[in-house]
């Protein structure tokens, strides 16, 4: 099954979490890696890395915003790919790959790149679960299950900050 989050609404990395939740809670071998976050910076981290051990990887950079950045945000993703792509030879029953969709609309990762962990995946028969804003039409059509999450109201129209627990 491939699923995707998507959308520009805040929860896309929440709903990854509770998607491994559940399948955890139903004794599924669940390896989760996120793109774009560097280490440390959210609260998830600490408790993905505690139930997950070395099934949990964090390889971003942080925020992709200047393009002298690229060739150190491009061997990021390629090192998340990889690390995925070695996972997915350890029998794992679901696979989820937070904000992989911001790595591919900044043209860190390619189609093709996300197309061969697709197969490798149902090739291995394990669930794959993306995320991130602007899922491509071709991603939506092959997908089994897409949940776009729309911004209604946040804080930070009004001005507000990052709060402790709740973006991060």
């Amino acid at each position: 099954v491939l699923l995707v989050y998507t959308g520009n609404g805040k929860g896309k990395t929440s709903a990854c979490v509770g998607q491994t939740m559940r399948a955890l809670g139903q004794g599924l071998k669940v390896a989760f890696a996120q793109f774009m976050k560097r280490g440390g910076q959210a609260g998830e981290q600490r408790m993905l890395s505690t139930l997950l051990g070395d099934l949990f990887y964090v390889g971003g950079e942080g925020f992709f915003r200047r393009e002298e950045e690229r060739p150190i945000h491009t061997r990021a993703a390629e090192q998340v790919l990889a690390w995925a792509g070695e996972k997915l030879d350890q029998g794992l029953d679901m696979l989820v790959l937070d904000e992989i969709l911001y790595a591919l609309k900044a043209g860190l990762i390619s189609r093709e790149q996300i197309l061969g962990l697709i197969e490798k995946g149902a090739a291995a028969d394990c669930h794959l679960v993306v995320s991130g804003r602007g899922a491509p039409d071709w991603l939506v059509e092959k997908a089994d299950i897409v949940s776009e999450i729309m911004a209604r109201k946040h804080v930070f129209e009004a001005g507000g900050k990052a709060r402790k627990g709740i973006e991060f």
